[in-house]
């Protein structure tokens, strides 16, 4: 066991961990690590889609645009606290521009403007892109301009564990994933950026190197919101990619297959006379949502899943039609028209609409002109998270949570906004450590209690009689399962049960030396499991109405899509202000409240008061 003092620690090297880091440095703090389990891994620096996107104020055209009517936009996705809201709406120009500044090559036209477009919830030309890969792209130029500042980076380092004292963080644990041994490190302010708990789920579009550390901050008591609210939509089985935007206006065809090799048009037997309007749709409405189940694109991700459910994979195939695409509506042949994408098969409209989307699968073995792509109705993002105030600080002091690990989205957010919030919490969260929480540091003791519960877990791994790899994956197929959007509650309090059993029986577990770190990942997807599946069962008793990505399956619902049974019935939530649902786990057991959104604070305060108070440094803090 390795001890360390360290004033300021960053978990994770994504986007949102080196942009603290490097805005950290450059505020002046010195005592500063970079602690990540995997430098390249993680959903930054390896995931993306056909045209990811990156929310900002409009900087073009003539939309009538302000930081007032962007904080009201997001505010209006529900359950979004108003502070956060109007934080990430008035950095936004900012931490854009840094981001360009540094080497992110956003497009712009030849008299300066940032060119925009409109994306899902999205009013006004926000969005922007620099392709399949912009959250790369800004993870590389933000690594290099923390290389630049010599950050010292501890890699190949698991956090395990946070020590806490009177709701005051004091240190942190962590697995060295080579030898199995133990850092522990004393500090002042975490900054935790590891993304979101991606290792809950089976069938995911998360990269498989991205597991998430949420369970470990639910351990120590940090409170969460808004855990209910996931999004999910069809994305590729190998390699795991989201097939939104141009896979989808290509209109191509899907089909299953089952064990026997038989091949099966499924979407042609539900009774729908636009079904191929519904498939273009799908680009634009990518994410599974429950108000367009019955007369949207969602139908789609429905009946995906119902093939998986009777045992058969589910493809697209881009070599041949799905019917005629003169069916597909005005609005979707003028876009295929004016992209210059009428074409006679849907891989020749896919290359005609975006050859980087062909191109990606191609250089991974895939040829989409020769063969079909596998599919899955997967988990893409948790837009609920850590609870975090207006500085991104947790309600365990010491704790910032940023980036998708905190939870300031709500049940519906404009594409691409994710991006814009980690840059804009790991921002805020830089400034309030380095004016309040750095110099002057006396490190709090740390004593044998602290990680004895670590040390006792490592060593019953060497006597355990469970296989690892197989409770793992039951425990991320049960979420996947029970959990996704279809919920219906009498199965999900079944899902608990057995996650809680499985917490119970952890200690069974076997695992070696260079399976460790993979038994503190199962650990920490338990912890996660347990508050999630209580968090979804609580509001399928107490509000069960459906909304965002999630149907809340009720027999006695007002609402059923033609074509399914009895199980699909259920309600759509009718709140226009619904409250937050708020959760935490206290001495072992998981506490539920419901508060109001905290509102978006008024603008009443003149430029010279402002001026005044900023000249003091009293205005922000």
């Amino acid at each position: 066991m390795v001890f360390r003092d360290i004033e300021t620690i960053v978990v994770g090297t994504g986007a949102s961990g080196y942009n603290a880091a490097d805005l950290l440095s450059g505020y002046g703090v010195k005592d500063l690590a970079i602690i990540t389990e995997s430098k390249c891994s993680g959903t930054s620096r390896n995931t993306g889609s056909d045209k990811q996107t990156y929310y900002k104020l409009s900087l073009s055209g003539e939309d009538l645009d302000s930081v007032r009517t962007m904080a009201m936009d997001l505010f209006r996705g529900k359950c979004v606290d108003g502070d956060n809201a109007l934080c990430e709406a008035a950095l936004s120009v900012t931490s854009f521009i840094r981001l360009s500044l540094l080497g992110v090559p956003f497009p712009m036209n030849r008299y300066g403007e940032y060119v925009g477009y409109k994306t899902d919830h999205d009013p006004f030309r926000r969005a922007t892109s620099v392709g399949p890969y912009t959250s790369r792209y800004m993870t590389e130029a933000l690594e290099r301009n923390a290389e630049r500042k010599n950050i010292e980076v501890i890699d190949g380092y698991q956090l395990v564990k946070l020590i806490i004292s009177d709701r005051k963080l004091k240190g942190a644990v962590f697995l060295s994933r080579d030898t199995g041994s133990l850092l522990v490190a004393r500090c002042r302010s975490l900054v935790l950026a590891t993304g979101g708990p991606a290792g809950i789920y089976e069938m995911s579009v998360y990269p498989e190197s991205q597991f998430g550390a949420t369970g470990v901050a639910l351990e120590a008591s940090c409170s969460a919101q808004n855990l209910t609210e996931w999004q999910y939509g069809l994305s590729s089985v190998k390699p795991r990619w989201n097939v939104s935007g141009s896979y989808m206006q290509a209109i191509p065809r899907f089909l299953s297959i089952d064990e026997n090799g038989n091949e099966h048009d499924f979407l042609s037997e539900y009774p729908s006379d636009d079904m191929l309007a519904r498939i273009f749709l799908k680009g634009y409405q990518w994410p599974f949502d429950a108000r367009k189940l019955e007369s949207g694109s969602s139908i789609i991700d429905i009946l995906c899943y119902l093939e998986m459910e009777k045992g058969r994979r589910v493809y697209l195939d881009y070599m041949h039609n799905p019917g005629d695409i003169r069916t597909i509506g005005e609005e979707g042949w003028s876009y295929l028209e004016r992209a210059g994408a009428i074409a006679p098969l849907p891989i020749d409209r896919l290359r005609a609409l975006n050859e980087p989307a062909y191109e990606f699968y191609l250089e991974r073995g895939i040829d989409l002109e020769k063969e079909y792509l596998e599919i899955a109705l997967s988990a893409q993002h948790n837009n609920g998270g850590l609870s975090v105030d207006l500085w991104w600080q947790s309600d365990i002091k010491g704790i910032f949570p940023v980036g998708e690990c905190a939870g300031t989205h709500g049940v519906y957010r404009p594409g691409g906004s994710a991006l814009n919030a980690g840059q804009v919490g790991s921002r805020r969260a830089a400034e309030y450590i380095a004016k309040n929480c750095s110099g002057k540091w006396i490190p709090e003791d740390i004593f044998p209690e602290d990680t004895e519960d670590i040390e006792r877990i490592i060593k019953s791994a060497e006597n355990g009689t469970c296989d690892l790899s197989e409770a793992y994956r039951n425990a991320r197929m049960r979420m996947s399962i029970n959990a996704s959007c279809l919920r219906n509650c009498d199965d999900m309090k079944t899902a608990l049960e057995e996650t809680e059993k499985d917490i119970a029986s952890f200690h069974s577990i076997k695992a070696s030396a260079e399976e460790l770190w993979l038994l503190f990942e199962y650990r920490s997807a338990l912890i996660a499991e347990r508050v999630y599946l209580s968090a979804m069962v609580d509001h399928a008793e107490r509000r069960g109405g459906s909304r965002g990505s999630a149907i809340y399956t009720d027999k006695d619902g007002d609402l059923q899509p033609v074509g399914l049974d009895e199980r699909f019935r259920y309600t759509l939530e009718q709140e226009d202000e619904p409250l937050i649902q708020q959760v935490r786990l206290l001495d072992g057991i998981v506490e539920i409240i419901y508060r109001k959104a905290r509102p978006i604070p008024s603008d009443d305060a003149s430029f010279e008061r402002v001026w005044a108070e900023f000249r003091k440094n009293e205005c922000i803090f």
